[in-house]
This record gives structure tokens, C-alpha cells and sequence, in this order.
């Protein structure tokens, strides 16, 4: 998965881009940040729980920190990820990991944490957007953008696909489809519920739809979705999410 940004001026981006054409990628990614929240996510301490797991994660003018905090048989786990690295604690005592391990563990904090920041992560520099023209979903009208990453910063996911749908007059993100690669691959298509403002940051729950065709592009999950011919696989729901200032010290603990 890929690593979210050192973060920009959203603020520098809208107003500089606002002159070029609507079928501008930049601007529409730019738009759909300024629309989620824009700079309100910096400096920000975002928890949330997904999956009876808790989330806490500490964004500061490019630097990171997202940790990860449940019980299971073996104990307390707590993963920690930061621009250093990973570690995992269980019952306080910092384990030493495989590689492979190491990567899953990285990969799978990250998505998590990745998914529910989006569109923000779109300032990556590994990010390569592409203007695919207007859609209509349930009468709404929609700019479309493939997104692909660069090897050179994009992650060990750098050749996932994405295709965002940022809503034309709202510009918010309300559907995205993405083909992956690990454990077997394949396409997911997912569309934005429960919608809510939390200090500032916009956040959605997804409902995560698999095709049942599978004989189409990833940018037409739109007209599978809907004529129907999707199926719905899971649901993508963040709990207690909560946003708070930090102190600029705290991003190098992880602690507020």
C-alpha cells in the first residue's frame, strides 16, 4: 500500500490550479481534498476503531506516526509505524520480525490507515492522476481519474490501479474502484455511507462491492454498479472516530 504524503498546501494547490480546466486531474484531486478537510489534517491526532481493532494516527508537516492496538490469544499487540520504520510490541516486549512478516504487518496497518485518510494521500509525489471524462451515477454527475503510482515511492503496492469518482459540484469522493495484486488479486468497487464531519475532516463508511462478471475494465465498475451486476463483499465501517489537535512534539512518540 502507499505511504500517505508529506503534506502539502492544500490550500496553495486549489487556488494556483483554479485557472486551469475542470478535466484537470490536479485540480479536481485538489478540490476533492479542500472539500474532505483540506490542511485540517495536519497536525492532527485521528483515532478510530475498525474491526475490533483501535487506530491512532499522528500527521505533522510530513512526518507520521500510526499505531494499531487489540488483545488476541497471544496478548496485547500494539504495531507502531512511523517514517523510521515498523516495530510490534506484544505485552509490552518488542518482537523481532521476518522481512515477510515485517511487510505484511507495514502493508496492512498502512491500507487501513491509507483508505480512510483518502482523497489526502492523492499529494503523493508517486502519484500519477489521469483525467478519464465525466460519469452519471444515480443521477449524480461525477469527473473520473485513474491514479497510478511510480515504482520510486509508491510503495511495495506500486502497481495497484485506482479509479476515483469526485462528485462534480460537491467534489466530494463518493466511489472508487481499485485492482490489486496480492493473494491472488483482483477488483473491488466501493461506494461512501454514512457520511460525517468531525472536526473539520470529512469521513465515510464504504460499502465493498466484487464484481460477478469480471470481464470489464476497472473504469466501468460504474456501469456495473448500476445495472446491478455487482455483488456486495464486506463493509467498511470506521467506529468512534475522533480528531484532536496535537502538540508538535508528539508526532515523535506517538503520544498527545
Amino acid at each position: 500500500m502507499h505511504y500517505l504524503p508529506a503534506f502539502l498546501s492544500c490550500a496553495f494547490i486549489v487556488f494556483g490550479l483554479a485557472c486551469q480546466p475542470k478535466s484537470d486531474p490536479k485540480k479536481i484531486i485538489a478540490n476533492a481534498i479542500e472539500a474532505h478537510g483540506g490542511q485540517d489534517y495536519d497536525g492532527k491526532h485521528i483515532s478510530f476503531s475498525f474491526r475490533d481493532r483501535d487506530y491512532d494516527v499522528y500527521l505533522n508537516s510530513g512526518q507520521f506516526t500510526y499505531e494499531r492496538m487489540w488483545e488476541d490469544s497471544i496478548g496485547n499487540v500494539h504495531d507502531v509505524l512511523t517514517n523510521e520504520g515498523f516495530t510490534r510490541k506484544v505485552n509490552g516486549k518488542e518482537m523481532v520480525l521476518s522481512a515477510e512478516d515485517e511487510t505484511i504487518y507495514t502493508n496492512s496497518l498502512n491500507s487501513v490507515v491509507y483508505f480512510a485518510l483518502l482523497p489526502q494521500p492523492l499529494t503523493d509525489p508517486a502519484v500519477n492522476a489521469t483525467y478519464l471524462g465525466a460519469d452519471t451515477i444515480n443521477s449524480e454527475q461525477y469527473y473520473k481519474v485513474r491514479v497510478t503510482f511510480d515504482q520510486a515511492g509508491g510503495g511495495t503496492d506500486f502497481d495497484d490501479v485506482f479509479v476515483y469518482w469526485f462528485h462534480q459540484d460537491k467534489h466530494t469522493m463518493d466511489y472508487l474502484a481499485y485492482e490489486f495484486h496480492v493473494n491472488g488479486g483482483g477488483t473491488r468497487f466501493r461506494e461512501a455511507y454514512n457520511v460525517r464531519e468531525v472536526n473539520g475532516l470529512r469521513f465515510a463508511d464504504f460499502i465493498n462491492y466484487t464484481d460477478t462478471l469480471h470481464q470489464f475494465p476497472l473504469e466501468e465498475y460504474n456501469i456495473q454498479f448500476t445495472s446491478q451486476q455487482v455483488q456486495e463483499l464486506s463493509r467498511i465501517d470506521l467506529e468512534n472516530v475522533q480528531v484532536e489537535v496535537i502538540e508538535q512534539s508528539a508526532i515523535a512518540t506517538g503520544q498527545n
